[in-house]
């Protein structure tokens, strides 16, 4: 999770998770509004801590407005888990990327777990230039429109910041752009962070396995190879906020293996000496009887 220019925000082996690209994007009339005082670079380890220490906090029930203009309260989307993107309307380059790669993951999401089984939010946090007509508008390039159950809204300053909070997403106005993280959070039913994903590009077992253990509860737990090999995966998956990307953790492979080895060589010289013992025994209750005398 490092600093990336002319780009937007943050980005779970544990997770992951999940890349926390620190994205200056150019925002009109951005700098009107941050004082000189502001105008430093995010760093990277700092923004992916406190992103991390969002997980497990309530979100509150924020009123947004919607696309067509219309109030969207928070606590109406609880119920199932919430999906929740950051971008901003006026940016060109990661913002879509990562909107378009989002779509592609739910679409494969639903196809598992259905239609109805999680909801998703884009929220747009350019609280000055993020209005309806700029969602729609994004939302029509990205073919939002078509997805089910999915949102897109923004809110007034106060209300995007106190949110933005919840969240423990971080952004700031730079040099006439946006620097913040790239970064998807997960709520559970009750409008709680349940895990951060990060990056335009996260693997899609880094989005799917948190949204199963919602929808599914923690408790299933499936034998199936396909099912297997994508925890032993998502385990393995992790992200590192220096280089902003996820990687497979061979090191958590070979320390699983290795481990399991161990514990296997372990038992099979326990059972071997005690064998022996047994054989030891054995050999000495068969043996002649001596007598003295």
């Amino acid at each position: 999770m490092g600093v990336v220019r002319k780009k937007p925000r943050i980005g779970w082996l544990a997770t992951a998770a999940a890349a926390l690209l620190l994205l200056p994007l150019m925002a009109p009339g951005a700098m009107a509004q941050a004082p000189a005082s502001r105008q430093v670079s995010l760093d990277a380890e700092a923004v992916y801590k406190i992103s991390q220490a969002a997980i497990g906090r309530s979100v509150g029930d924020h009123v947004l407005t919607d696309q067509n203009g219309k109030p969207l309260v928070l606590a109406d989307l609880r119920g199932k888990p919430l999906v929740v993107s950051l971008i901003f309307t006026s940016c060109a380059t990661v913002c879509p990327v990562t909107t378009d790669h989002l779509r592609d993951a739910v679409a494969q999401a639903r196809g598992l777990f259905g239609t109805d089984s999680f909801n998703v939010l884009t929220f747009g946090f350019d609280a000055a230039n993020d209005r309806p007509n700029q969602l729609k508008g994004f939302s029509g390039t990205h073919r939002l429109n078509s997805m089910a159950n999915w949102q897109v809204a923004s809110a007034d300053q106060d209300t995007t910041e106190a949110f933005l909070r919840d969240l423990g997403f971080s952004y700031q106005f730079t040099a006439g752009t946006f620097d913040h993280v790239t970064q998807t959070s997960i709520l559970d039913a009750d409008g709680r962070v349940y895990g951060q994903i990060y990056g335009e590009e996260f693997p899609l077992p880094v989005f799917v396995q948190p949204l199963k253990g919602l929808i599914y509860g923690t408790t299933t737990q499936s034998v199936a190879p396909g099912d297997l090999w994508n925890r032993l995966t998502f385990l393995c998956t992790v992200y590192n906020p220096l280089t902003r990307a996820y990687r497979f953790d061979y090191g958590i492979f070979f320390g699983i293996f290795f481990g399991a080895l161990s514990l296997i060589l372990t038992a099979a010289v326990i059972i071997r000496l005690w064998l022996e013992k047994r054989r030891a025994e054995r050999k000495i209750r068969s043996g002649p009887h001596r007598q003295n005398g």
